[in-house]
């Protein structure tokens, strides 16, 4: 049997951009992942194995799914067992995450352990609001404090009268109901009633929240502001700001829900887009892509591949998937070399050079109009054969286009195909949308919008007009519309960027 072994890592304050190099090593190799409820799920969700075993064991103020003392023992059963076990908690696990106390039970029980730190919170957090802990002219001095102690206790484990004077800038973590209490005693022992002071609502995440006032005030703000936990409390001059420092809530789609109906394979780049402009993403994959299982026209195709004028590609699966084809064959893009290659849309450009081809023609407009118009500029369709390598269910105007422009051969083939999201697929969108505000719909292709109109009758929704939706150009909005979607905002460039930028200019007016 091989030797297990147990790591506490850190994963950062929320945001998954800021878990560390080593922690994301680890989540990749692990057999047991071992995880607490400030853990952003798209780091439990996207990396680790699929062999791997998840055990969430998270603590919410009074409710516990399991009792420390569980967990312990739950890290060095499972590490003795031989697995490679990540215990997995918000933040740093040395910082009010009790890992010296399950390093500790670890070194206690003869398991091998490793600590890999994470971003604490405890200075994330008031980043992300505009907050620095410490800073020229403000601060020099900076506390961190558990705001948990119970103020019931007959004696404080907390020196409140040195705390009130003797530090400039205090950091509670995780006291927004005992936040009452901590004002009241710092008060009592010296601190300036006017003090600034802010609490931050869901950290380093896009439901960020903040509420700024006065050490006197905080508390009532807080409370008619409905301020949950998890929430940070901050202490100081440096406070102040916020004003001028406030990055992370400013960015222009902060406080906007948008779903993504992309291929889950596909969407991280429309997501991560999304995302860095301040909006929270739900990623509700509406269709999968899968190879023709069906490969006699292929092959067909592929067999006379040096008798095509031109072959043009309109979206990056299908350059993949004849590729892929091509590479089944024996073949390579040197049995390219008589054709001449269009593209539609950059992207798509991008992935034939990734292959090893330029395209000759990227025509202005990304439509199948423009692509005629400008092989009739060059001479390029009477008289010339052609090859479509594209999806089970890309709309025919431009073979019907070619055709009628007395183009001798066009083959539009089946490269790949697109099928709705299984049962397991269905239930996770269901669960990713239910009960929550959804600002906007994107929809980057006609089979999305399909697509996630039956994720919508099959989890309930009955007013789908009332989505706002975003299309990538025209057909898919033609596409949407008819299935009975508001369509409010269309990309003039049909790419991601140019949806991005419509969605931009949307929320700007």
């Amino acid at each position: 049997m091989n030797k297990g072994k147990a790591y506490l890592v850190g994963a950062g304050p929320g945001d998954p951009g800021l878990l560390t190099v080593r922690a994301a090593q680890l989540l990749h190799l692990c057999d047991v992942l071992i995880y607490d409820n400030l853990v952003n799920e798209t780091i439990v969700s996207n990396l680790t194995p699929p062999h791997c075993e998840k055990i969430y064991v998270g603590k919410s103020g009074a409710a516990h799914t399991m009792e420390q003392e569980e967990i312990n023992k739950l890290i060095v059963d499972r590490t003795k067992a031989g697995n490679l076990v990540v215990r997995l908690k918000g933040g740093d696990p040395y910082i009010f995450g009790r890992g010296g106390e399950e390093a500790l039970y670890c070194a206690e029980n003869g398991v091998e352990f490793e600590v890999v730190n994470g971003i604490s919170s405890a200075y994330a957090v008031p980043a992300y609001a505009g907050i620095p802990v410490t800073n020229r002219g403000y601060s020099s001095s900076v506390a961190f404090i558990t705001g948990h102690e119970d103020p019931t206790k007959l004696e404080s484990d907390i020196n409140w009268e040195k705390l009130s004077t003797g530090v400039q800038t205090l950091v509670f973590l995780m006291g927004v109901k005992n936040l009452p209490f901590i004002a009241k005693k710092l008060m009592e022992n010296g601190l300036d009633p006017s003090t600034p002071a802010a609490v931050i609502e869901n950290g380093c995440q896009p439901s960020q929240r903040t509420v700024c006032g006065t050490l006197s005030d905080i508390a009532d703000k807080v409370r008619d502001e409905g301020i949950r936990p998890p929430s940070i409390s901050i202490i100081g001059k440096v406070v102040d700001l916020r004003d001028r420092l406030n990055w992370y809530e400013s960015r222009p789609l902060f406080g906007k829900t948008i779903v993504v109906t992309r291929s889950r394979d596909q969407a991280s780049w429309l997501t991560s887009r999304l995302t860095a402009l301040g909006a929270a993403v739900i990623e509700t994959p509406a269709i999968r892509i899968e190879p023709i299982s069906d490969q006699t026209e292929i092959n067909r195709c592929i067999g006379k591949i040096s008798e095509y004028d031109w072959i043009i590609f309109t979206s990056v699966n299908g350059v993949d998937h004849f590729f892929a084809a091509l590479s089944a064959n024996g073949l390579d893009s040197r049995s390219l070399a008589n054709a001449k290659i269009c593209v539609i849309g950059p992207a798509t450009g991008d992935r034939l050079i990734a292959h090893g081809i330029r395209p000759d023609l990227l025509p202005g407009r990304f439509i199948s109009s423009a692509v005629i118009e400008e092989l009739i500029k060059r001479n390029e369709v009477k008289g010339k054969s052609f090859l479509l390598p594209r999806a089970d269910i890309a709309p025919r105007e431009l073979r019907d286009l070619l055709l009628e422009n007395n183009a001798e051969l066009v083959d539009d083939i089946s490269v790949y195909r697109t099928v709705q999201v299984n049962s397991d697929e269905l239930q996770s969108a269901k669960d990713a949308i239910a009960g929550t505000k959804i600002d906007l719909v994107t929809f980057t292709s006609s089979s999305t919008a399909r697509n996630f109109f039956n994720i919508a009758v099959k989890t309930g929704i009955t007013s789908i007009k009332d989505f706002t939706c975003a299309a990538i150009g025209p057909i898919t909005a033609k596409t949407a519309e008819e299935l009975g979607f508001t369509v409010s905002i269309s990309a003039v460039e049909h790419t991601i960027d140019g949806l991005v930028s419509a969605i931009l200019t949307y929320y700007r007016t």
